[in-house]
């Protein structure tokens, strides 16, 4: 009997080989946190979170190379791994829900029960929230587009249509990138900044980081676009693929919530700023 008949494993999971990413990754993420500080606190340049944001990407280049190994050409992602790592996708989903929910805890907070620091009305005196009906309105109906591609291509991979899923993939990138881009220039003319008071501050910090759940969402997208073009996928054996569509689905009804709550409801009779 050959010495790889005993080292073959007699059970369905997969025993993860040492790696060196997790270190190395938790290490990239206390470089950003550092620079985040440095920039919001101590008045550093932007430049201040380069090195932690470098160090994540490629952290999550090497570690997305690995998995995608692991997953396509090893055979180490069996049915029951497989399961095991849609409850993790899941329960990954679920924290980012209570992240969220500390946000609109905030908002809501100042909103409902206004202080004498905002005037007893909300919006504060003197700001000028954005019209929902203009760009924020642009922005859901892109969102909502790309949940219907991103299905489609979805559909096409069961049916192992391949060049309807790259071509809902590219779709969906796309629209993700233009959701950025729009989000961008709404930042830009801001009749108000992250400083004025509450209403900026909890603004910015729900709409920010759903802003950059939808940039690492497209980054997700983007890779797994890449996957489709080297075959990883097939009818049968696509988690990575149901992973970025379960993650892409979720910032999709975030930002109906922020769009309905924060910038509906939330900016009162706006008319968009001056």
């Amino acid at each position: 009997m050959s010495s790889d008949s005993h080292a073959a494993p007699k059970h369905p999971y997969h025993l993860v080989d040492p790696s060196p990413w997790p270190f190395f990754g938790a290490l990239a993420a206390g470089v950003l946190a550092t620079g985040l500080v440095l920039y919001m606190k101590a008045g550093f340049s932007l430049w201040a979170i380069a090195p932690g944001t470098i160090g994540i990407l490629a952290i999550m280049a090497v570690w997305f190379r690995d998995v995608a190994i692991e997953a396509t050409y090893k055979g180490n992602h069996t049915l029951v791994v497989q399961l095991g790592m849609r409850y993790g996708m899941a329960l990954f989903i679920a924290s980012e829900v209570m992240f969220f929910s500390a946000f609109f805890w905030a908002f809501f907070d100042a909103s409902l029960f206004p202080k004498e620091a905002t005037g007893g009305v909300w919006p504060p005196k003197g700001v000028h929230a954005f019209d929902p009906w203009d760009l924020p309105f642009l922005n859901t109906l892109i969102l909502l587009l790309s949940g219907t591609t991103v299905t489609w291509a979805h559909h096409c991979l069961i049916e192992n249509d391949r060049p309807n899923v790259k071509k809902a993939l590219w779709i969906t990138v796309l629209l993700g990138v233009a959701f950025t881009a729009c989000q961008a220039y709404e930042y830009s003319h801001a009749a108000f900044g992250f400083k004025d008071g509450i209403y900026p501050s909890t603004f910015f910090m729900a709409t920010g980081f759903h802003g950059f759940h939808v940039l690492v969402g497209t980054i997700f997208l983007a890779v797994t676009l890449m996957r489709v073009y080297k075959g990883h996928f097939t009818p049968t054996h696509h988690f990575g693929f149901e992973a970025a569509a379960w993650y892409w689905h979720f910032v999709d009804v975030v930002w109906l919530f922020l769009f309905i709550c924060v910038y509906w409801w939330g900016g009162g009779s706006a008319i968009g700023p001056e």
